[in-house]
């Protein structure tokens, strides 16, 4: 009878999988359809698509849409594809990571293991700046930028996004040294270790997982803006701003081949981040979220 049992228990479970799995891989198809419809209709002639099987493999495959997307599509004025944009969105996003994180960092070991009078207060405003939405700093962002002269500017774009993710990295870090024993930072300052010596030497090599996290999500943020972009960007918009404009300036017959290689040009680099390190992300949250 134990036997019959087992073996009913088994052959649910089996059954049980096999549902699951059938409607995790049907939502996953649903997901994943937009993705394919914008990679198969990049790849095709544009009178392929104004036919109208936009579901449909191309017959004739051609890698000119992409080509045009990335160096000769007309955005604004001149015709310069998308290039000169994913250039700008890279030396927003790269230094805006880097400083963010750093900063990010040092408020944490501080709020943990340098605690002040206040600091409770300190963190709870650096807190309050997570839920700020995007609209209400505007104004007052521009004011700031064309006070010390780096309005329309790539410096200007990545001081807006430095301020506005100090918020997330500091909460990321502070949650994640909270649970590192405090014993070992007194025992390298009776070993003669000052503050930035231990945080280089001591903080800084176990926070592997956190920063991961960090940077993730400060990449992701950053690249995909679009508000902060078309508010101070300038002359030197990011991609987002550039991939609007590619859309918006088209005149005439509508290059929807072109507008799909331009969409997957612009998702890529966060995708990537994604595929390499995405198994790191929640990990990472989870690392500092148990204490023990």
């Amino acid at each position: 009878m134990s036997a019959d049992t087992q073996e009913t228990a088994v052959r649910t479970s089996r059954v049980t999988r096999i549902f699951i799995y059938g409607l995790l891989i049907l939502f996953a198809a649903y997901y994943l359809m937009p993705l394919f419809v914008m990679i198969v209709n990049s790849l095709k002639p544009l009178s392929e698509i104004t036919s109208g099987n936009m579901m449909a493999l191309p017959t004739v495959w051609t890698l000119e849409p992409w080509r045009q997307a990335w160096s000769t599509a007309q955005i604004g004025i001149e015709p310069t594809g998308l290039k000169p944009y994913f250039l700008n969105s890279l030396l927003v996003v790269v230094p805006a990571v880097f400083i963010s994180t750093v900063i990010g960092a040092m408020n944490g070991y501080v709020l943990t293991k340098w605690r002040f009078r206040g600091d409770t207060l300190v963190f709870g405003a650096l807190l309050f700046s997570c839920f700020i939405p995007f609209q209400i700093v505007l104004i007052p962002m521009a004011v700031v930028l064309g006070k010390i002269g780096i309005a329309g500017s790539i410096p200007g774009l990545v001081l807006v996004h430095v301020v506005y993710g100090i918020g997330f990295t500091t909460l990321y870090y502070r949650n994640y040294y909270a649970v590192f024993p405090t014993e070992l930072v007194h025992a390298a300052q009776i070993d003669g270790a000052g503050f930035f010596r231990i945080f280089w030497r001591i903080m800084l090599p176990i926070s592997g997982p956190i920063t991961v996290v960090s940077v993730i999500w400060q990449f992701t943020n950053i690249w995909n803006d679009f508000l902060f972009g078309a508010s101070f960007g300038g002359q030197q918009q990011p991609m987002t701003v550039a991939l609007n404009n590619l859309v918006q300036s088209s005149t005439g017959v509508k290059e929807y081949n072109v507008h799909f290689a331009g969409a997957i040009l612009a998702a890529l680099p966060t995708l990537l981040v994604y595929i390499v390190a995405g198994r790191y992300f929640v990990r990472g949250l989870m690392a500092g979220s148990v204490k023990g």
